[in-house]
Order: C-alpha cells, then structure tokens, then sequence
C-alpha cells in the first residue's frame, strides 16, 4: 500500500499495543497501516480528506471478504506517517488528502477542532516520512 504507516513503538500491551475496536463495513477492504477516520457511532473507514476525525491507524489487514464488521486502531504509540508539506517537530499533525498523510495543524484546529488531531510530530520534514506519536 501506498504510504502505509509503519509502527516503531507500541505502548500498553507488550506484543500488540493499545487496540480500540471500531465497526467498519462488511465487504470492506482495509490494509494494516491504513489511517482510518472516525463516524457516529463508532464506524471507522479509510481517511482520503484533509482533517479527518482521527480514528486510529488499521492494526491488521482486514480482508474485503471475511464478512467481519470490526477493525482494530492502534493507538498510544509512535508511528511513522508520510507528510505532506513541511511539518516541524513538536507541532500537532491532522489527516491529509488523499489519504495516509499528515501535514501541519493550524492553531484553530488545536483549539476548536482538537478531534481532527492525529499526534505531535518527533522529527522535522518535508515530503518525508516522519515519526508522530500518537495518544488519541
């Protein structure tokens, strides 16, 4: 997959990680690494727009036919995402179009749309891969 996000530490449990589950379509694809977006009532799907509510990043493939309805998020972890423009380290990320991106969050997205938040980046780049710590 294009730009998939890649862990480099997981937190809580050892072997696995923090995973929160969210039901997803039946019949739906997602691959491990997928940045999924958040929908009422606890519906995660693949994120493709720029700020996105953050759901969580696809802990595992889920095949498109398994007829499962669940897909685990990790969170409370560092991951690798790829940005998209230039992001300093320290600064909040956000959900980037078309999908599987990061890019810098503007400071009314901190204050009033704080859901839309992915993580606080830990490296600088542009373009770049990038490690964010996320802890939604």
């Amino acid at each position: 997959m294009a730009r998939e996000v890649t862990k480099i530490e997981l937190y809580g449990n050892e072997e696995l990680g923090d995973i929160r589950g969210f039901d997803c379509t039946s019949g739906t694809k997602i691959s491990k690494g997928t940045v999924l977006k958040f929908a009422s009532p606890r519906t995660a799907s693949a994120s493709t727009g720029t700020g996105d509510v953050y759901a969580g990043v696809a802990s595992a493939d889920k095949s498109g036919t398994d007829y499962s309805t669940r897909v685990g998020c990790w969170e409370n972890a560092i991951l690798e995402f790829t940005s998209s423009g230039l992001v300093t380290a320290g600064q909040k990320v956000k959900t980037a179009a078309p999908g599987n991106y990061v890019m810098a969050a503007e400071d009314a997205d901190v204050t009033s749309s704080y859901q839309i938040i992915v993580g606080t980046a830990l490296k600088t780049g542009t373009n770049a891969r990038i490690q964010v710590r996320v802890n939604n």
